[in-house]
């Protein structure tokens, strides 16, 4: 689904990939260090010819692999410049380490990640196996539906990354979106750089009136301690989100939250996802709707720190929920997202709604209208049937 347009920007049609090259490309960061991998190749190959053509001044390093990509983006950040960097799933993984590292010296750091499937077998399209098992890194992870949302989402990161002084990991799914054309609008450059501001770093290596230790051994007696403090940074995050999308609602006329409600204040029965399937989603309520069925959704937008304290509001009056997860987790319970929620409502002794769990896409597996209208038959029999004989978790368009 195309978000609203306003007329603040300029019209364009751009895929996934190429708007978040463009994005990158008014940001302007200092450093930009990648290994490139399918299918999030294409932005930093065209963000490398805007290196190339002297449009951008940022130092470009091609490096010899996604670990590398991220080693080098987390010492470009320690000395004092804005760093971006891009992946996707095997890269993701071979980041893995480096990971922790980013988070624990607390660098305000960007990536740009296009979900997919982890091998074996090897696939390269869209699911969420590659961030959600990076979901506990220290990294706040930003969903995108489409193409706009990809682009907002990357402007909003800066400053969300500079503030919390947290990673910030925006992604979107593999060719869904990353290879998709849809019609988006892009905002003034000029625009875009007061939004974001100058980059000030409150302390960096190359501070050489202000020296300090970076990456120390922290053994029995403090690690605990700075551990803690990303955990804080996290929990406080949030606000930070809310009041940059806030800023950003006002300068360019497009608003964001924590997640997105469709038609849920009155629903009885509710899905909850993450990413592109929700617009398939949208389109389903409306034609359920048409039938007085009332079904909604609530998309997740911002997954880490997962917003508990704001969804169980949203979610108190559902009877019936359906958390739809584009990952399995092999673990013979649950998938994460349908984990976080079940676990957001019962800490809060909300117990009365029914919460099945549907797994879905994995491998870029098509889901469509008919499947989501399914999902919300079963649970429309669910929300009758007293004896709630039903399957807690559900593989949807498996065959079998």
């Amino acid at each position: 689904m195309i978000k609203p347009i306003s007329s603040r920007g300029t019209i364009v049609a751009k895929t996934g990939n190429e708007i978040a090259a463009e994005a990158m490309r008014q940001i302007e960061p200092d450093v930009v260090a990648a290994y490139p991998i399918t299918p999030a190749t294409e932005i930093v190959q065209i963000f490398s010819q805007f290196v190339s053509d002297g449009i951008v001044k940022t130092k470009y390093i091609a490096v010899e692999s996604e670990h590398s990509a991220m080693s080098a983006t987390i010492a470009a950040s320690a000395a004092g410049v804005r760093a971006m960097t891009g992946t996707s799933s095997q890269g993701l993984c071979f980041m893995w380490e480096m990971l922790y590292i980013a988070s624990g010296l607390r660098l305000p750091i960007v990536m740009v990640e296009v979900n997919r499937a982890i091998a074996a077998p090897i696939n390269i399209h869209g699911d969420h196996s590659d961030t959600m098992g990076a979901r506990d890194s220290g990294w706040i992870q930003i969903y995108s539906e489409n193409v706009q949302e990809v682009y907002d989402n990357i402007i909003q990161a800066i400053n969300i990354a500079e503030k919390t002084q947290l990673p910030v990991l925006v992604a979107m799914d593999g060719f869904i979106i990353s290879h998709c054309m849809e019609i988006a609008e892009i905002y003034n450059d000029n625009a875009v750089k007061l939004f974001i501001g100058e980059y000030k770093p409150t302390r960096y290596l190359l501070d050489i009136k202000h020296p300090y230790t970076l990456g120390s051994l922290d053994l029995q007696d403090y690690y605990f301690e700075h551990r803690y403090q990303v955990a804080q940074a996290m929990s406080h995050a949030n606000k930070t989100i809310l009041q940059i999308a806030n800023d950003f609602n006002n300068i360019f006329g497009h608003e964001y939250h924590l997640y997105e409600k469709y038609k849920l204040d009155d629903a009885e029965l509710g899905i909850i996802i993450i990413g592109s399937a929700a617009g398939i989603v949208k389109m389903a309520i409306n034609e359920l709707r048409s039938k007085n069925l009332k079904v909604g959704l609530l998309k997740v937008r911002v997954y880490r720190p997962f917003p508990r304290e704001y969804i169980i509001k949203d979610l108190a009056h559902i009877k019936a929920i359906a958390v739809l997860d584009r990952v399995d987790s092999c673990s013979g319970a649950f998938a994460p997202l349908y984990s976080d929620v079940v676990s957001a409502l019962y800490s809060e002794g909300i117990t009365t709604p029914k919460v099945i769990n549907y797994i879905y896409g994995l491998g870029g597996r098509d889901i469509n209208i008919e499947h989501i209208k399914s999902i919300y038959n079963t649970l429309n029999k669910i929300l009758l049937d007293k004896e709630e004989q039903y399957n807690k978790i559900n593989y949807i368009n498996l065959r079998k």
